[in-house]
């Protein structure tokens, strides 16, 4: 595959680290200083974008700024799988950039210059991450998101927040810390080399199965942002969050850079004939699955809306890495799309929940009765999401949920086919209750509610934003043949 030399991937970078450095410059002028945030969303992903006609004609973009060993340099480049990333994180950064305005302002939070830094670094780690060329870039950019999320997990600075953003450290960069640097320097010493390569690092290795498994297990459970039971509890902990950073946590940024770093291993590192060769596509497979069922089981158990949407990003996450461990085309495919898919509904959905927040000051399913006619465009958005996680048409998730039956059927393998369909059933189990619950069950007329039922009303930067993305979520159904494409460019 020819690579061209690119600046681009680096642009994507470096604004929103020069947005950031603008946000702290006019922290006084909060008009100006929230306008950078979204400026800043546009342009990069004008950036990101401009990339796609090479990638998608079969050619990757990229740059080498300098070399730290034979081996390993600091590089960059745009392929079709760094490409979903990247497209997904700029282009849902414009609709958080903008709701974030509206939450924090409603809520008249503290610390919004550190927050809207911090979120603007993030987005930067994101871009590197997608756009890194080899393991050693990759790892230094996982490492910085965990890094720079950790005020917005802290924000609110009291007890909670402190539980939580400890267990979302001690999660992540213990594991990072431990299970990851470990496989990076057995990859190094074996291959000799932390560059991606199509097929695979280890295939003349002439290693034993039993180091390449442990290879591969240090990976999957360093890389812990993809929260694979059991290393999953970090993201309910961190629903102490306010929204905007659930949003980010579980669609834009942190959740996506875990799955796609497992991707990344499975394909560029392992190699898909090795993944076949030493049963690890299976064994995954089924790891995987039971994260599906269990998380969903967890989701139905929960009352409180983002407790619930959290164990639901537990159990989504999965899909995208089974449809990479079922090793067949329209299973890769399906993985790969379901990318964008969830991205899209999930934030959506938990748009909605921050939306009902700043409006009603709720946040139990149970005390939300008849809350829809009181936010309507909310709660019908939350629908929308809500078909996109059980893979209804004509939303998005409808597109990779098909292309992973697909490769469940491909692969032979009834057990992962039954998994989708249970899994799909258990998505409408604990989501649509939530709509029913706000359209028709009559609230509780002596009910004490934190806002009067007459002041609940929708909130014009809160509500535009989360309007969008559900349509971008049906566009996506509609018209899925970009992300298709770049995923289909991924099958070897």
């Amino acid at each position: 595959m020819d690579t061209d030399f690119s600046l681009l991937p680096v642009l994507s970078i470096v604004i929103p680290l020069g947005a950031a450095g603008a946000i702290l410059g006019f922290r006084r002028h909060v008009a100006m200083r929230d306008a950078i945030s979204v400026v800043a969303a546009v342009a990069q992903f004008a950036v990101v974008i401009s990339l796609a006609p090479t990638v998608l004609s079969g050619s990757t973009a990229g740059i080498t700024l300098f070399t730290v060993l034979p081996g390993i340099d600091f590089a960059f480049r745009a392929d079709p799988l760094a490409m979903v990333f990247a497209t997904i994180a700029s282009l849902l950064w414009i609709s958080a950039a903008v709701y974030s305005i509206g939450y924090m302002r409603s809520l008249d939070e503290h610390a919004q210059t550190r927050f809207f830094i911090c979120f603007s670094i993030s987005l930067s780690a994101a871009a590197g991450g997608a756009f890194a060329a080899n393991l050693f870039t990759l790892v230094i950019f996982y490492e910085v998101l965990s890094l720079i999320t950790y005020p917005l997990v802290y924000h609110h600075e009291d007890d909670e927040a402190w539980f939580g953003s400890r267990r979302y450290m001690v999660y992540l960069m213990g594991a990072s810390k431990t299970f990851l640097l470990a496989a990076l320097a057995m990859t190094y010493q074996f291959a000799g080399t932390l560059d991606f390569k199509p097929g695979g690092l280890f295939n003349d290795t002439g290693l034993s199965s039993g180091l390449l498994i442990a290879i591969y297990l240090c990976y999957l459970a360093g890389f812990a942002k993809a929260a694979i039971m059991p290393f999953h509890a970090w993201l309910p902990a961190a629903m102490v969050a306010p929204t905007p950073v659930s949003a980010l946590l579980h669609a834009v940024a942190v959740v996506t850079m875990g799955v796609f770093c497992v991707l990344r291993v499975i394909f560029d590192v392992m190699g898909l004939r090795l993944m076949h060769e030493l049963g690890l596509g299976t064994a995954t497979a089924y790891l995987v699955s039971f994260t599906i069922i269990m998380a969903s089981i967890y989701a139905l158990t929960r009352d409180d809306l983002k407790a619930r949407l959290a164990y639901s990003t537990v159990s989504q996450l999965s899909y995208i890495i089974l449809g990479a461990a079922l090793l067949s085309p329209s299973g890769i495919v399906g993985g790969v799309a379901h990318i964008p898919a969830h991205a899209l509904s999930k934030i959506t959905l938990f748009f909605c929940a921050g939306s009902i927040y700043c409006a009603a000051r709720l946040r139990k399913i149970s005390d939300m009765a008849g809350i829809g006619w009181r936010l309507p465009w909310t709660m019908a958005a939350f629908f929308v999401g809500s078909l996109g996680m059980i893979g209804i048409p004509p939303s998005g998730g409808f597109i990779s949920k098909w292309y992973l039956v697909l490769g469940t059927v491909e692969a032979q393998d009834i057990v992962f086919l039954i998994v989708l369909l249970a899994s799909a059933v258990l998505n409408a189990a604990y989501f649509l209750p939530v709509s029913y619950t706000a359209f028709f069950v009559k609230a509780n007329p002596d009910r004490t509610m934190p806002v009067a039922v007459e002041e609940i009303r929708e909130i014009p930067l809160v509500t535009v934003p989360l309007v969008a993305t559900a349509i971008f979520s049906v566009i996506m159904g509609l018209y899925p043949d970009y992300f298709l494409a770049l995923a289909r460019g991924v099958v070897p």
